[in-house]
């Protein structure tokens, strides 16, 4: 196979941080590579110069064989790289077609005078593409109506129509449902098979196994290793990835039920287009359990779990934390009640993203002794003590330390930091709604230990996840939704995987 990307010895410093150190590797023509490693090991990083974003500070990168400064995105597009970024780079109020041609619009002239932009062209050729590589969208859907995959498959689009021979995806599932990565995966191979180069920047092993030809593993800013996929176990991957074998098992303390501390009876929600997504919803947590809710995305989960912290209001039916009745309390009074709440959308719901992370650690106590003086003044000085115990607590990984705008930290750094700052809280109730997403195994492993330690000393968890080894793993009651309606409640002892698959999908419902 002919080398088409080579890195010599490249070398990228931040304030405080070397983000890569050193790397060489080769990337072959045709190849599905792979870019391994934990949160914040500097995999981003990497492939954003190759992507013109940034300039290394030493080393060079060779494609097709010639030395290139690939000083801007510009330079990468006219060197046939494309890259679709952890968060899309898409304009809300525009159409799919609008966001393709921008900074190439074809151009015509009215009267051979006027110049107007072709879009009648345009969508025409979006068409042709999203058909020929199995992408199809319509070119003139806004973007804001759309789903994530859907958005997804735009900036994909927005790669081919420039004539993208190196497509670069950074973090591609990390928003996905598990029905939407297969579908993914698919067109990854798909566009190999049409002759693409595909750089996959990615912490998800399973998703290597099934389509990678070989894979490089990064950790703390070195390439430890780059590795044939078929003759390598994740577990393997998986030890170079955090220099550590991970266990897949988590010991638990039998359950024993305490307390009730959160109840929910009768809980109904609609939609603003009167659409019921939550109904007739009843269920319990007590202290040191931990009850998971599964289920295909969009059965009413998510809405269960904001309806309970309060972001969206109940059309019927009561919440009761700790014997109270908090069905019509504000955000405020419940957080103060005792629930910390890890949100599915960390940046619209769980962080201020411009903010420092020392301030995001803070949000929910700033205006509290002792992150605040009695005059109403903030208290830098303990807001910096508990930012700096949380980043060393929590491995949240940084480039200035708590001054670090939030925004610019990897998507697996932004996901530890909330669940810092919702576990220091030190709440009754803890809601972790797919607590894990984004992140890499090591992280994921810790996030495990720590939701098992908050059972042991007593906490009510609520878990609501996509992933169902999370669920078995951890649950010690499974709720299964389906379609806004409880399936079944039952011990985590008495059901099988596949028996949990069977009620998410509608198969059958528990006999009253």
């Amino acid at each position: 196979m002919d080398t088409l990307v080579e890195f010599k010895h490249i070398t990228k410093r931040f304030p405080g941080i070397i983000a890569n150190n050193d790397i060489s590797l080769k990337i072959e023509k045709g190849e599905i590579f792979a870019i391994l490693g934990e949160n914040g090991a500097g995999k981003s990083t990497l492939m954003s110069m190759l992507f013109g974003m940034y300039l290394p500070d030493a080393g060079e990168i060779h494609v097709r064989g010639k030395l290139e400064r690939i000083s801007s995105p510009l330079v990468a597009n006219n060197l046939n790289i494309g890259m679709v970024h952890q968060h899309f780079k898409l304009v809300e109020n525009q159409t799919i077609t609008e966001n393709i041609i921008m900074g190439i619009e074809p151009v015509k002239r009215k009267l051979g005078l006027f110049p107007y932009v072709d879009l009648e062209t345009a969508n025409r050729k979006v068409k042709e593409i999203s058909e020929a590589y199995h992408l199809e969208v319509n070119p003139t859907d806004v973007i804001q109506d759309l789903p994530v995959s859907t958005r997804q498959r735009v900036e994909i689009l927005k790669m081919l129509y420039r004539n993208a021979e190196i497509l670069i995806f950074d973090e591609p599932t990390a928003v996905l449902t598990p029905q939407e990565i297969e579908s993914l995966l698919h067109i990854i191979q798909n566009l190999r098979d049409n002759g693409k180069t595909i750089i996959l920047i990615t912490h998800k092993l399973d998703e290597i196994k099934k389509i990678s030809d070989r894979c490089a593993v990064l950790c703390k800013g070195q390439l430890v290793g780059v590795l044939p996929v078929a003759t390598t176990s994740t577990n393997e991957m998986s030890a170079l990835m955090v220099g550590h074998e991970i266990s897949d098992t988590i010991v638990k303390t039998e359950y024993r039920a305490g307390e009730e501390v959160l109840k929910v009876e009768n809980l109904q929600v609609i939609s603003n287009q009167n659409v019921t997504l939550v109904d007739n919803v009843s269920f319990s947590v007590h202290r040191g359990e931990i009850l998971a809710i599964a289920g295909v995305a969009g059965n009413g989960q998510v809405e269960i779990a904001d309806a309970i912290a309060g972001l969206t209001p109940l059309a019927q039916g009561s919440i009761m934390l700790g014997g109270h009745d908090i069905s019509h309390e504000n955000v405020r009074k419940r957080i103060e009640g005792g629930i910390a709440y890890i949100p599915e959308d960390r940046h619209s719901v769980g962080l201020i993203l411009d903010l420092s992370l020392r301030e995001n650690l803070c949000l929910k106590q700033y205006y509290q002794q002792p992150y605040c003086k009695q005059n109403g003044i903030l208290d830098f000085p303990n807001m910096e003590k508990l930012g700096s115990q949380l980043i060393s607590d929590f491995d949240i990984r940084c480039s200035s330390g708590d001054d670090t705008i939030v925004r610019s930290m990897s998507g697996g750094n932004q996901q530890k930091a909330i669940i810092a700052r919702e576990i220091q809280l030190n709440a009754k109730l803890l809601i972790f709604v797919q607590p894990t997403r984004g992140l890499d195994v090591g992280a994921i492993e810790a996030i495990h230990q720590r939701i098992n330690a908050l059972r042991s000393e007593g906490k009510a968890i609520l878990l609501i996840s996509l992933e169902l080894d999370e669920v078995m793993k951890l649950a010690d009651t499974i709720l299964v939704m389906y379609n806004g309606r409880i399936q079944t409640i039952r011990k985590a002892s008495e059901l099988t995987k596949l028996q949990v698959g069977e009620y998410m999908m509608g198969v059958h419902v528990e006999k009253k």
